[in-house]
């Protein structure tokens, strides 16, 4: 018998069931995957949440990485015994599984040198570091960006993928100990939002310029500090909202932050396009498989803890990538 979190009602962590599952055989088009290690992401949180909408009673989580156990009609790029990982939204929800029937088409297929573990530490993070250094803006080495929540799983790959392509980077984050970590995977500075003005402190990191592009995780709490620390016609990427989303927004206000640029992206945009998906997970892993942007696994979970896992990611706990361990 197979286990799975589901939600029937939206809400806090505590809302998260652990039960169990049959799971049948796969029909035309589908697989049926083992899975070895499941993604924790905080987009998890949006769906537990009710931020984005889903039916219920659903399954949860957008991101695994496993081995496949029966193949169905049609499928012929997959076998029995290749070991996959995943990302996406509605197509892939209910990630949070020990194994499950899945569409082949969103499966990427790992290369040796990429293990179950990290492939779900940085399928989805690492997709969306991807898209957002290499399609969002035409960077050339530097440039500088403000990376918010600098300490977390996109943003230490990000970073890393930043100072690749010549990049000064400034991160923000919580605390001393976070700084470091950031520090380590390429931040060249790092703000301690805690006591620090954040935009007072761009300004002065940059001669008074501000930075290119921000990205921006964090929402509500951080929107007007980010605009204030971009240059002239520079680049807001909001690509979260994890202090609640940005209310009431007068795009008037964009001209007289200098005529700054704002764009809400979503991965699943991204990889839309075959041909698109495949040119970004290969620059990803081969940049993973050699060693050029390493992936920090730092928090494991049994599938049965997940309320205490959304609790951490939430308090922010949590540095890095954070997985389930099947």
């Amino acid at each position: 018998m197979a286990k799975v979190i589901r939600i029937y009602e939206t809400g806090g962590p505590d809302v998260l069931r652990f039960e169990d599952a049959r799971v049948g055989n796969p029909g035309p088009g589908e697989v049926r995957v083992r899975h070895v290690a499941v993604g924790l992401n905080f987009a998890d949180t949006y769906f537990r949440s009710g931020i984005y909408k889903v039916a219920l009673p659903s399954g949860i989580g957008n991101e695994a990485a496993g081995v496949i156990e029966a193949v169905g009609a049609g499928v012929t790029h997959l076998a029995v015994g290749d070991r996959v990982s995943y990302t996406g939204f509605i197509p892939t929800l209910g990630a949070y599984s020990t194994e499950r029937l899945i569409s082949a088409d969103p499966l990427i297929r790992l290369p040796e040198a990429i293990s179950c573990e990290v492939a779900a530490a940085m399928t989805m993070r690492g997709l969306s570091a991807a898209y957002l250094m290499r399609r969002i803006y035409p960077f050339k080495a530097g440039d500088s960006i403000l990376l918010h929540a600098a300490a977390g799983g996109v943003g230490l790959i990000l970073s890393q993928w930043a100072k690749l392509q010549g990049l000064t980077v400034i991160g923000t984050v919580s605390s001393d100990a976070k700084a470091e970590v950031a520090h380590a995977h390429g931040c060249d500075h790092t703000i301690n939002y805690s006591h620090e003005d954040v935009a007072a402190r761009v300004r002065e990191l940059t001669d008074g310029a501000g930075v290119n592009v921000v990205f921006d995780s964090v929402g509500k709490d951080t929107f007007m500090s980010s605009l204030d620390s971009l240059k002239r016609r520079g680049l807001l990427v909001c690509v979260g909202f994890a202090s609640g989303p940005v209310t009431g927004f007068d795009p008037a206000i964009l001209a007289r932050k200098g005529s700054a640029f704002l764009t809400r992206p979503g991965l699943a945009d991204y990889i839309a396009d075959p041909a698109e998906k495949a040119e970004l997970v290969a620059e990803l892993f081969g940049h993973v498989a050699a060693g050029r942007i390493r992936i920090g696994i730092n928090q494991r979970y049994a599938l049965e803890e997940a309320v205490q896992a959304h609790r951490d990611l939430e308090s922010r706990k949590t540095t890095g990538s954070s997985i389930f361990v099947i």
